[in-house]
C-alpha cells in the first residue's frame, strides 16, 4: 500500500478525495468505516495546510435545526473517542460553553435555542448573571440579561484531530498522499470518471472536492457552481495568565462580535465582525498555511469592545492577532452533496468558520450518501442544490461575503432578510410593487414582497420574536385575501416544460399520484424515493396529450430539474426550463372569480373551470394561462402572463378589482393563510424522511394506477402499518405565543417533536402552526390527540395547545371548490 505520497501514483480508486484538511480526513476516516477502503485521498501540499491549521477547534452542539444539530452532536462524540481508537492525541475536552445576553431579545434567542437543545437531547440551561460571575469571575456582568449554559460543549486541537482521522482511515487501508496537486477533473458525458495530476491521471468512480476555499476554483471549469468566497477572519492569543484554569468554559458573547476560550493558560478572542472583509481582492493564491496582514484600524475597535466583557484583558499583553482565511456561503450553511451539473462529483465545502464542529458529522453523512446514493437524514438545509448558478459569480460572492461573517453572531431574527448582494433578480412588476410600498425579501435571488405599508412607502421591519410592526399590515392582506380577492405576485416560482412520446411515461413513473388524465387536468402530487419519503411537492398540468407543465417552489427549481433531467435520461422526451418566460400573479379569495371574469370579459363558472382544472384566458389582449389552484386556501388562480406583457395583466386585474376589494398581498399573509388550511411546505414541514401517509397526503398517492411509480413498494409497506409518527396542525390562542419553527412539542409532559412551521392565523385567531408527533410503536389517530393535553414550549415557557389532524380553517376544503 501507498501512503503518504511515497511510491508511484496509484492509477485508479474507486473514490478519490481532493483535500486533506478535517473534512477530507473524516470523510476518508468514515468511508473506509463503512467498508470502502479504495479510497485514495490527495492533499496538494501537507495535511491541514489550507484552514484547517489556524481554526480555533471550537466544538459546540447546537445549529439551528435538528438534523443540523445531529450533525454536530455526532462530531463530538467521535472526537471524544477518537484518541482511544487511533493512539492519536486530539485535544479533546468539554470546559462547556456560556452564551451570554445583553439584550431581552438576545436573552430569548438563547432561551429559544435551549428549548430545542433540550429536545434534542443537549443540556442546555438558563443562567443569571450572577451564576455567569460564580463560573468566570473576570467576566463584566453588569448588562447582562441573562445566558445559556452547555456544560458539554467542547474543543478539539484541529490539527491533531486531523492526523487521528487520518491515523483511522490509513489502519483501515485507505491511501492518503501528500504533495499531489489535483490539476483538474476528468468528465466524460456529464460524469466525472477522474482526476488529473502532474504525475497523470488517475481514473476513479466519484471524485469528492473538499479543497476548503480553493473548491470553487477547481470546479468553476467545468460548469460547476460552488457559491463560496473568502473572508478575513481575526482572533487574538494572549500572553500567558497564570490564574486561568484549563477548566474555563467557552465564553460566547454574540452581542459584542466575540468569544473567548482558554487555550495554554492563554486566551483566544475571536471575532465575528458585523462588516467583515472579503479576501481576496484577485485571484486566490496557491499557497499553504497562508497568514493575512492585519488590518489593525479594522479589528482593533473590535477588540477594545470584545475585551470590555473581560476588563482585565485591556491590560494584558498580546501574543499575538492573527488573520487568516474562511470561506462562507451566501446563507452561511455549508455546501454538502453531489452536484447537479456533474454526476459523480461530490463537494464538501463552505464551512462558515464552523468546519471543525462540523467535520465529524459531515464524514458520516457524505460516506453513507455516496455509498448507499442518498443521505442518511434530510439534508436540504445544506444541499448545494438550493444555489443557482448566477449565487458562484464573484462579484454577487464579494457582495454578500462583507454580511455572511457577521451573521454568525448577529440576532437569528425569524424573519431576518440579508442586506447585502439585493436586486439580482427583479420581477417585471418590481415597480409596482415599490408603489405600492412593498418590503421586500429574497429567495433564490428574486426580490420578492413579504407584507406592504402604505403607497410610496419603503417599510423596514422592526424585527421581533413576537408581533413586528409588520403584524398589522400582514392582519389587513390576510383578511383581504380572506374576505375579498388578494394579488400575489408569485414570478419566482419555477416552471418547466416537459414534452415527447415518453413524457407520460417518465412523469408517471417518478409522480406519486396519476399523470395520465385528460389535457387541462391540473396534478397534485409527490416525488417519492425508494424508501417512500418525499423528494419534491408540486403541480402537473397536463397541456396536451405529450405535453406537461411542471410548477415547483423557486428554492427547489435546480434540485428538482436535477431529479426530474435525471429520470427523463434514455427517454424520448425533453425537458425545457422556461422560468424565466413567465410572471405568475396569485389571483386568490372569494371574489377572484369576479375579478378574473370581468378582466377576461368571459365566464369561468365552477362548473366551466372546476378546481384543478387549466384553461387559456385573454386579458388586456394578452394570451394567459390561468391554473386554478391555491395555496392560500381560498377560491383562486395561478395566472401565468408572457414577462414582457406581466404589466399589462396586473394592472387591468387591479383596475377590474378595484370595486371588489382587491389588495396586493405579500408572502408572509400567504404564509399565514396556508398555516391556517395547513398546506405543506416541503424543505419545512415534509422531506424526503417524510411519507405522504405520514404527512397527510395519502390523497396524493393512486394506488389504483397500473403504471409502477418510484416509492410504490415502500408506500404499499407503510400502508398496513400503524401511523406512529404524524404531521400535526397545532394552534395556541394566548396572544403571547408566536410560533416560528423548531418549538418542542408535548403531550401530557412528553416530548413529541418539533414545530415545523409557524405563524399567526389571522383568521382563527391564533399562532398556528405544522409539527411531528413520534409514538414509538403506537399509532396515532383522533382519539389519542383529543385525550391528551399539548403543550408547546416557547424560550422555555409552555403554552397549552390544541392538536388535530385536520386544518383549523375550513378543513373540507368548501371554499376553494366554490
Amino acid at each position: 500500500m501507498t501512503t503518504e505520497g511515497r511510491g508511484p501514483q496509484p492509477d485508479s480508486a474507486r473514490v478519490v478525495i481532493i483535500g486533506g484538511g478535517i473534512v477530507g480526513a473524516s470523510i476518508a476516516y468514515h468511508l473506509a468505516h463503512r467498508g470502502e477502503r479504495d479510497v485514495l485521498l490527495l492533499e496538494r501540499d501537507r495535511y491541514t495546510s489550507g484552514t484547517t491549521w489556524h481554526a480555533a477547534g471550537l466544538v459546540a452542539q447546537l445549529r439551528a435545526t435538528e438534523n443540523l444539530t445531529r450533525l454536530s452532536r455526532y462530531s463530538l462524540e467521535l472526537y471524544q473517542k477518537l484518541e482511544a481508537e487511533t493512539g492519536q492525541a486530539t485535544g479533546f475536552r468539554a470546559p462547556g460553553a456560556i452564551s451570554v445576553a445583553s439584550t431581552p431579545e438576545r436573552f430569548t434567542e438563547l432561551q429559544r435555542t435551549a428549548s430545542m437543545a433540550r429536545h434534542l437531547g443537549v443540556d442546555a440551561f438558563a443562567m443569571s448573571a450572577e451564576e455567569v460571575k460564580r463560573s468566570w469571575p473576570d467576566v463584566e456582568v453588569g448588562d447582562l440579561v441573562g445566558a445559556v449554559h452547555i456544560p458539554d460543549d467542547a474543543m478539539v486541537s484541529p490539527v491533531d484531530t486531523t492526523n487521528a482521522l487520518l491515523a483511522g482511515a490509513r489502519a483501515l487501508g485507505v491511501q492518503i498522499r501528500q504533495r499531489t496537486p489535483v490539476t483538474g477533473l476528468v468528465i466524460k458525458a456529464g460524469r466525472v470518471v477522474g482526476v488529473e495530476t502532474a504525475e497523470g491521471a488517475i481514473r476513479a468512480e466519484v471524485v469528492v472536492l473538499a479543497a476548503g476555499l480553493w473548491s470553487r476554483d477547481i470546479a468553476a471549469p467545468y460548469g460547476v457552481t460552488i457559491p463560496l468566497h473568502a473572508a478575513e477572519h481575526y482572533y487574538a492569543i494572549t500572553e500567558p495568565i497564570d490564574d486561568l484554569p484549563d477548566s474555563t468554559p467557552i465564553l460566547r458573547d454574540p452581542d459584542r462580535s466575540a468569544y473567548f476560550k482558554e487555550d495554554a493558560r492563554r486566551l483566544l478572542v475571536g471575532l465575528f465582525e458585523p462588516i467583515a472583509k472579503p479576501w481576496p481582492s484577485g485571484a486566490i493564491p496557491n499557497e499553504s498555511f497562508i497568514e493575512i496582514p492585519s488590518d489593525l484600524d479594522h479589528v482593533m475597535p473590535l477588540l477594545d469592545r470584545a475585551f470590555d466583557r473581560i476588563p482585565r484583558l485591556h491590560d494584558t499583553p498580546l501574543r499575538q492577532i492573527f488573520c487568516g482565511p474562511e470561506s462562507f456561503t451566501p446563507d452561511d450553511q455549508f455546501l454538502l452533496g453531489e452536484t447537479p451539473e456533474v454526476a459523480g462529483l461530490f463537494v464538501a465545502a463552505g464551512f462558515n468558520s464552523i468546519g471543525i464542529q462540523a467535520a465529524g458529522g459531515v464524514g458520516w453523512v457524505l460516506a453513507d450518501w455516496i455509498l448507499d446514493g442518498y443521505p442518511p437524514m434530510d439534508l436540504w438545509d445544506v444541499d448545494i442544490r438550493r444555489f443557482e448558478p448566477f449565487a458562484g459569480r464573484e462579484a454577487y460572492l464579494r457582495k454578500r461575503t462583507v454580511e455572511t461573517l457577521g451573521l454568525l453572531y448577529e440576532m437569528h431574527w425569524p424573519f431576518r432578510e440579508p442586506a447585502t448582494a439585493r436586486d439580482e433578480r427583479l420581477s417585471t412588476l418590481h415597480d409596482r410593487h415599490v408603489a405600492q410600498g412593498a418590503c421586500f425579501g429574497v429567495l433564490a435571488g428574486w426580490e420578492r414582497p413579504l407584507w406592504y405599508g402604505e403607497p410610496g412607502a419603503s417599510p423596514v421591519e422592526e424585527h421581533s420574536f413576537g408581533r413586528s410592526n409588520a403584524f398589522a399590515h400582514i392582519a389587513e392582506e390576510h383578511r383581504a385575501t380572506r374576505e375579498a380577492v388578494g394579488l400575489y405576485d408569485q414570478t419566482s416560482y419555477a416552471e418547466f416544460l416537459v414534452e415527447g412520446p415518453d413524457a407520460l411515461d417518465v412523469l408517471d413513473r417518478v409522480s406519486s399520484n396519476a399523470i395520465n388524465v385528460d389535457p387541462g387536468r391540473i396534478v397534485y402530487t409527490q416525488w417519492l424515493n425508494e424508501r417512500g419519503g418525499i423528494e419534491a411537492d408540486l403541480t402537473i398540468t397536463r397541456l396536451e396529450a405529450d405535453r406537461f407543465w411542471v410548477v415547483t417552489a423557486p428554492a427547489t427549481r435546480t434540485r428538482d430539474r436535477h431529479h426530474l433531467e435525471r429520470a427523463l435520461v434514455g427517454a424520448n422526451a425533453t425537458l425545457v426550463d422556461e422560468t424565466e418566460q413567465w410572471s405568475t400573479l396569485g389571483l386568490m379569495g372569494p371574489n377572484s372569480r369576479t375579478v378574473l371574469e370581468q378582466a377576461a370579459e368571459r365566464s369561468i363558472s365552477n362548473e366551466e373551470i372546476p378546481f384543478g382544472h387549466a384553461c387559456e384566458l385573454t386579458i388586456a389582449g394578452v394570451d394567459v394561462r390561468a391554473l386554478r389552484v391555491t395555496y392560500v386556501g381560498e377560491l383562486g388562480w395561478e395566472v401565468y402572463a408572457p414577462i414582457d406583457q406581466a404589466k399589462v395583466v396586473f394592472d387591468r386585474l387591479m383596475v377590474c378589482g378595484a370595486e371588489e376589494g382587491i389588495r396586493v398581498c405579500g408572502f408572509r399573509s400567504m404564509l399565514s393563510c396556508r398555516l391556517e388550511k395547513g398546506y405543506r411546505h416541503w424543505g419545512h414541514d415534509i422531506s424526503p424522511e417524510d411519507n405522504p401517509l405520514a404527512a397527510g397526503l395519502g390523497f396524493a398517492v393512486a394506488w389504483e394506477k397500473p403504471r409502477d411509480f418510484v416509492g410504490r413498494a415502500a408506500m404499499e409497506a407503510l400502508k398496513a402499518q400503524p401511523r406512529t409518527r404524524r404531521l400535526l396542525h397545532f394552534a395556541i390562542e394566548d396572544e403571547a405565543a408566536m410560533l416560528h419553527h423548531e418549538e418542542p412539542i408535548y403531550r401530557d409532559g412528553e416530548r413529541m417533536g418539533l414545530v415545523t412551521s409557524g405563524s399567526w392565523g389571522h383568521t382563527v385567531g391564533a399562532s398556528v402552526a405544522l409539527g411531528w408527533a413520534s409514538r414509538g410503536d403506537s399509532a396515532i389517530d383522533a382519539s389519542w390527540i383529543r385525550e391528551g393535553a399539548w403543550e408547546i414550549e416557547i424560550a422555555g415557557r409552555r403554552f397549552p395547545a390544541k392538536a388535530s389532524l385536520r386544518a383549523f380553517y375550513d378543513p373540507s376544503s368548501e371554499r376553494v371548490k366554490a
